[in-house]
């Protein structure tokens, strides 16, 4: 079977576009973070509960209402703890990311254990998931019907708020403030910026993203809760995050070019290749891409360096 072949199909796009959503909402959320001078190393964390919250919360409360508004405020919740933590009480960020992701691996497993007395999915419980969605006259249009139509509600939000977090950071008072307090906290400080509620606000805003990638996961990308079935999104996003350096755009774009990677070994396992060097995939082009991104800004630092020693010479 031709590779090239598999890449350039519809299907394999229609699946980029599905593998992308989650990290494209947890790399929005870690722009909005960013950009208030915060790195939340918290967003796998956030995605696993957010998941598991969504799943319990439909299947219990009999709808898909209950499911988000479950997953939405157990992201919340977590994002004021890891907030409250790091600004309140000063702890590390790095600390209090590593805390919530390995409290999130473990809390996740015992309730589902309570719940449904099993530890690796939640198959026993009837969730709701969120719908796909036909677009007027594009699903009728040939190929690019396929690609762009019948996607998860979900997916398209996902894309939406890529224009939606671009105007609120560069269009709104309160984004404006965020940026100011990212660059020079000191400096807003000065001016009568509240920085920790500032960024206390963008912490919040940025779990409530990174649960919308998660929510995806167990309720649209598949439809039960799976253990640890976020497998490093969140890292990837923080990557995508640094890749496309804080921007809305940019991180869509290193999104796309992670999920890429992560497409391909899925269809890579129809091929006699060994599944180790498959599963590799997605993190190798992440490591790749932050190399890619630190030469640049190396560079950029350089030429910077060389035109303000020309000013001062």
């Amino acid at each position: 079977m031709n590779i090239l072949s598999l890449i350039v199909s519809t299907d394999f796009v229609y699946m980029w576009i599905r593998v992308a959503t989650p990290i494209i909402f947890a790399s929005l959320g870690a722009v909005i973070c960013t950009r208030a001078g915060v790195v939340n190393l918290g967003l796998e964390g956030i995605m696993l509960i957010s998941a598991l919250a969504g799943v319990l919360g439909s299947a219990l409360g009999g709808n898909l209402f209950w499911g988000m508004a479950a997953g939405i405020l157990a992201a919340v919740a977590v994002s004021a703890l890891f907030a409250y933590c790091h600004l309140i009480l000063k702890a590390n960020n790095v600390l209090c990311g590593t805390a919530v992701n390995t409290m999130a691996s473990g809390l996740t497993v015992f309730v589902l254990q309570l719940v449904t007395g099993e530890k690796g999915n939640s198959s026993s419980l009837k969730s709701f998931a969120f719908p796909n969605l036909d677009i007027p006259v594009i699903k009728d249009i040939p190929v690019v019907g396929s690609i762009l139509s019948g996607h998860n509600t979900l997916t398209y939000l996902a894309l939406i708020m890529v224009a939606v977090i671009w105007f609120f950071l560069y269009k709104t008072p309160t984004g404006l403030r965020m940026r100011a307090v990212g660059e020079n906290p000191d400096a807003a400080s000065s001016v009568g910026q509240n920085v920790v509620k500032i960024q206390f606000l963008a912490i919040v805003l940025c779990g409530v993203m990174a649960g919308l990638g998660g929510m995806y996961l167990s309720m649209g990308y598949l439809n039960m809760f799976v253990r640890d079935m976020t497998a490093g999104r969140g890292f990837i996003s923080l990557a995508a995050c640094s890749m496309g350096q804080a921007a809305p755009f940019g991180a869509l774009v290193s999104s796309m070019i992670f999920a890429f990677f992560d497409g391909l070994s899925n269809i890579l396992q129809v091929l006699k290749i060994p599944s180790e060097f498959i599963q590799m995939l997605p993190y190798l082009a992440t490591i790749a891409g932050l190399t890619v991104y630190s030469i640049q800004k190396s560079a950029a630092a350089g030429r910077k360096m060389r035109k303000i020693k020309e000013v001062q010479g």
